[in-house]
Formats: structure tokens, C-alpha cells, sequence
């Protein structure tokens, strides 16, 4: 691979004597990685259901290098939302952010979603998560990862953190920024982005960095945490701008990450032409605080992280937003299904408690659930909570997030298939299913499982399946 020569200059000076080794791990094959979704199944389970050979990723619990010969986003548990394919080195921030039960969470630049799916499973259900790209086209493959996932209680939002910061105010537990960056651990991945590199190097992303950052700790909570990452070798997108972090925000303070033997410390040397010896220590913090996953040491493409916490005794404005009076729920409930009579019986087969565990609300043809009793700010939605279907002409089409987000159990009309059924593929192509087994099904709506797991909806008509599986999530 021939690297800009900018780049080797900046790698040696960075390096030094393991340079030599830095390069040459670039004639290595990459590392292909996956991650189990633990709010469907446990990584034990999935171990005994996968049919590949699969190797821990030790840096995370369920995290697994994959060979490049398994087609493993053509199997129907990849359509399942079992698991995400991510870059091994890229499944460190979020395994670092500590998430707990209940929290509110912040993915301030979350698209394509690898990071903000994981926040979610952490979650277990609970809390709020809030999964924001500025990007409009990159917030819709954000969108498609979070329901896929199954996850019900996520905001997903396209704007920037300066609005962002305006209309929440200071309300999150846990905030991520896996930030926009020259992308300098991602040339073996993708060789195209060394010309970008070549046109907007370091130099132009640290301002954003900075900028994005300055809008995150606003929105943090006293006491809660942020985790700053990149994947840029750049001392100028990483330390620095931890160093500039810490400087004009001094409520906040560097925590030591979960560590692994093959993680790196931050740059060993001041990078900086002129430090003073004021910032001396808080250099040294730094660097001792971070983590640099590099390609030569670690089977990964590289990555950085910080992880801060803003003191307990910080002076922060008020969250913006408030708690809504849970009245009327019920009530809602109540006269959807008067109006709509094809809804009730299609909750009737739901075993899902919709209530008490949040609030359903109409926008529109659009039924959704909501994961708290909350009156959200005014912004961009791509979805606000679950989308259980639309309601239209008198009748209730319940939505492929749905049927992600329940369990084979949660539904009493149920086709589950094994994953080397043939039907199962038609399926996922949007064929009609006219198999034996279908005849233990109810005429109406089917939830439709492999191996246990849904894969979303048929219609059970006349002795066969009519397909309604999402088209824009269909098998080519």
C-alpha cells in the first residue's frame, strides 16, 4: 500500500523506532469483525446457533473476529439483528462509556449506528437513548441499524449539537462522541480515504472536533461521563484536543478507562511546539488517561478514546425539557381501538406490556410507542421511540420495527423456521410462503421467526403466507 508521504513523515516522527512495524502491518489482511446484540441473545446462545468459526475479540465481551470466506450479512440471523458488523478496534468506545440501567444517553455522531446499537443493548430497555447524525442520509442507515436491533427506546434525531444543545439543555448521563475525523486507522479498511486525507487532513477536522465537543459537555449531567473517539492516529485530533477539552472546561477530569494489555497509552511525547509548564501535568494526564489502539500491535485498524467525567460539584443550567403527565394513555388506547376495531385484534395476540412501560402516541397514520413520559423538545426526528404501525382506512399494518423488537413469545400467531429452511430466504426476497408448516397458523397477521427469532411479518391467507417483509430491507 503506498501511504502519502505526509502521512509516513508525521507516522515516523509519531513512532519512532516502531514505525517500521507500523508500516508493514499494512500488508497484512485486515481483521473482520462482528459483535453480538445482547438485548436479543445471549453470547452463549449465539455460539451454540452460529454455523461459523468464529474467535473472541478480547478487548469485549461480545465481540468475535469472523473469516472473510463466511458470508455473514447473507444469513437470515444477520436479518434477525443477532449481530453487527463492525470493525474489531471500533467496538472499544462504547464497551468503555459505563453505561448503567435507566440512564440517558447521547450518541452525538452516531451514524451508521455500530456504536449507538451497543449503548442501546446496554441499556437492557430501560432509560433513553438519543441517536443523532447531522447527516440526513446517513441518519436513515442509523435509523434502519437501531430498528433492526429491536431497539424500542431511542430517539433517533438529524441535527446539529449546537441545536441540539439548545433544546436540551444539561440532561444526559452518558454522552459519546465518536467524532468526524481524518480517518487515518481506516486506510487499510478503505485505501479511498488517503486522497481525502490528502484534501482535508488534521488540520481541517480539529476546529469541528472542538466545536462538537464544546456542545457535549454542556449537555452533560454533574457526575455524568463522556467518551471522546476517533479513529485518526492524529495527535492534533486526539490529545490536543482532550488537552483543549479539559482546559476551558476545568469541570471536567480524565478517568481511566477499563484497560487490555495491548492498549497504548496516549502520544509519548508533547506534541505541541510550545507547552508551558502549567499544562505540563494536565499533558500528563492526559496521556496516561488515553487509549490508542494501534495496527501493529493490536489486530484492529486503529482507534482513540478519553473517557471524562464532569464533577459532581459543577454549576450546570437546568435540563430544558420536563416530565409529561401520564393522564390520558389509557384513554388513547381506548379510542384508537374504537376506531380502528382491526387494532384491537391485533393487540389482543400481542403478549407485550405497551402499558405501563411507556405511552403510545398518533402522529398522524403513525402509532408509536414512546420509552418516557416526556415532552421532547422540538427537532428533527427520523423516529421517535417504536413505530408499532400505521392505522389508515381502517386498518392497522403493524411495522417491520415492531416485529424486531418482540421475542417469539410476545405473539401468539407465530411461522418459525430453521435458518436452513428454504423458505426462510424466499422470505427474506419477499416471496409468499405456501409451506407445510404454515398450517398451524391462524388466519391475520403472522409474526415470522428463524431459529426462534423474528424476522417480521406475513399474512395468513386463504392456506398461504403473503410476504410483508419490509422491501427496503430485503435479500438481493
Amino acid at each position: 500500500m503506498n501511504l502519502p508521504d505526509e502521512f509516513t513523515q508525521r507516522m515516523k516522527g509519531l513512532l519512532g523506532a516502531e514505525y517500521e512495524d507500523f508500516a508493514n502491518c499494512y500488508a497484512r489482511e485486515k481483521r473482520q469483525g462482528l459483535r453480538v446484540n445482547t438485548s436479543k441473545i445471549s453470547v452463549e446462545d449465539f455460539m451454540r446457533i452460529t454455523p461459523f468459526t468464529l474467535t473472541p475479540i478480547p478487548w469485549t465481551e461480545n465481540g468475535f473476529f469472523y473469516r472473510e470466506e463466511d458470508a455473514v450479512t447473507r444469513h437470515p440471523h444477520y436479518y434477525c439483528g443477532l449481530y453487527y458488523i463492525q470493525e474489531p478496534s471500533a467496538m472499544v468506545p462504547a464497551s468503555r462509556l459505563p453505561i448503567e440501567v435507566g440512564d440517558t444517553v447521547l450518541d452525538l455522531c452516531a451514524a451508521p449506528g455500530g456504536k449507538a446499537t451497543e449503548l442501546a443493548a446496554r441499556l437492557r430497555g430501560t432509560g433513553m437513548l438519543v441517536a443523532n447524525d447531522i447527516s440526513a442520509s446517513r441518519a436513515k442507515g442509523l435509523l434502519k441499524n437501531i430498528e433492526q436491533f429491536g431497539i424500542m427506546n431511542a430517539y433517533v434525531t438529524g441535527e446539529s449539537p449546537d441545536r441540539l444543545l439548545q433544546q436540551f439543555g444539561c440532561y444526559f448521563d452518558k454522552i459519546l462522541v465518536d467524532a468526524p475525523c481524518s480517518g487515518e486507522g481506516m486506510f487499510r479498511k478503505d485505501p479511498a480515504l488517503m486522497k481525502s486525507w490528502l484534501e482535508r487532513g488534521p488540520e481541517y477536522y480539529a476546529p469541528i472536533q472542538r466545536e462538537i465537543l464544546s456542545c457535549a459537555v454542556r449537555m452533560l449531567k454533574p457526575g455524568g461521563m463522556l467518551l471522546y473517539s476517533t479513529c485518526t492516529f492524529s495527535p492534533e485530533e486526539d490529545e490536543e484536543i482532550v488537552a483543549y477539552l479539559l482546559e476551558k472546561f476545568p469541570q471536567m477530569e480524565m478517568v481511566k478507562p477499563e484497560g487490555y494489555t495491548g492498549f497504548s497509552g496516549g502520544a509519548a511525547e508533547n506534541i505541541s511546539d510550545a507547552i508551558s509548564q502549567e499544562r505540563e501535568l494536565q499533558w500528563k494526564e492526559v496521556r496516561e488517561n488515553c487509549i490508542r489502539i494501534w495496527p501493529h500491535r493490536m489486530e484492529g485498524e486503529g482507534h482513540f478514546a478519553a473517557l471524562m467525567r464532569k464533577k459532581e460539584e459543577s454549576s450546570e443550567a437546568v435540563e430544558k425539557i420536563r416530565k409529561k403527565k401520564d393522564t390520558t394513555d389509557h384513554e388513547k388506547v381506548e379510542a384508537l381501538y374504537q376506531k380502528y376495531p382491526e387494532t384491537l385484534e391485533f393487540f389482543r395476540n400481542l403478549k407485550f406490556p405497551l402499558l405501563p412501560t411507556g405511552r403510545i402516541s398518533q402522529n398522524g397514520e403513525l402509532l408509536l410507542w414512546q420509552p418516557a413520559k416526556t415532552a421532547m423538545p422540538k427537532l428533527r426526528y427520523l423516529r421517535t421511540g417504536l413505530l408499532l404501525g400505521t392505522v389508515k382506512k381502517n386498518r392497522f399494518e403493524p411495522s417491520q420495527a415492531l416485529a424486531m423488537a418482540l421475542k417469539k413469545e410476545h405473539f401468539s400467531n407465530v411461522l418459525d423456521l430453521p435458518s436452513d429452511h428454504p423458505a426462510v430466504t424466499r422470505y427474506l426476497k419477499g416471496e409468499t410462503l405456501d409451506v407445510p408448516e404454515a398450517e398451524r397458523c391462524k388466519p391475520g397477521w403472522v409474526l415470522i421467526c428463524c431459529d426462534g427469532y423474528p424476522l417480521g411479518w406475513g399474512k395468513y391467507v386463504n392456506g398461504v403466507v403473503r410476504n410483508k417483509y419490509y422491501p427496503g430491507w430485503r435479500m438481493l
